[in-house]
């Protein structure tokens, strides 16, 4: 009987080795020969799953943010004040996956800069979490703008992660300046 291959399983794994060559090389190192060498296949394998090196990029990038937002959908608080800090902290490259995974979606929103097609997943998703967030703030702080604040926390922790990441800002700091960030948010409107 001939052996069954998962096709959506292979997809995943070239992908998984798009995001490791990212964040061990950068953007520019992805190659359908780097790929190819980093998931174990030849050439002819990546080239089956992924006709265009932008089609395997976006594919990777649909993959880590569906990782991204698993992980933020696994935070829980009944304290709305808990749960806002614990999924900013989330955001940040503190944990194992979010270290592994930020160097991969810092080099992906460099490159939307100048790619619509990975922009356009960013654009359509900020109002989901902008109104998540903006609901998590009135719960503790009623009255004020809370989109605005909301947007302005996630403007904060993307800059925070790209600190991080450069070594400007360490893991103590950085749980430090969101919880200074978030007292002067939620004590005033």
């Amino acid at each position: 009987m001939p052996k069954q291959v998962d096709h959506d399983e292979r997809r995943r794994e070239i992908g998984d080795a798009v995001c490791r060559v990212m964040a061990s090389r950068g953007l520019d190192a992805v190659s359908l020969r780097h790929v190819a060498a980093e998931a174990g296949v030849s050439m002819g394998r990546v080239q089956h799953y992924f006709a265009t090196k932008d089609e395997m990029l976006l594919f990777a990038f649909q993959q880590i943010s569906s990782r991204v937002a698993d992980r933020i959908g696994a935070v829980h608080s009944p304290d709305p004040r808990t749960f806002l800090r614990d999924l900013l902290l989330e955001l940040l490259p503190l944990s194992p996956a979010a270290r592994a995974e930020a160097p991969v979606l810092a080099a992906f929103l460099a490159q939307a800069v100048v790619e619509p097609r990975l922009a356009e997943p960013l654009r359509e998703g900020a109002p989901q979490m902008v109104a998540f967030i903006a609901h998590l703030i009135t719960q503790v702080r009623p009255g004020g703008d809370a989109e605005r604040d909301a947007m302005a926390l996630l403007a904060f922790v993307d800059g925070l992660m790209m600190q991080m990441l450069i070594g400007q800002v360490d893991e103590v700091s950085a749980k430090a300046l969101v919880d200074h960030q978030l007292a002067r948010l939620l004590t005033s409107g």
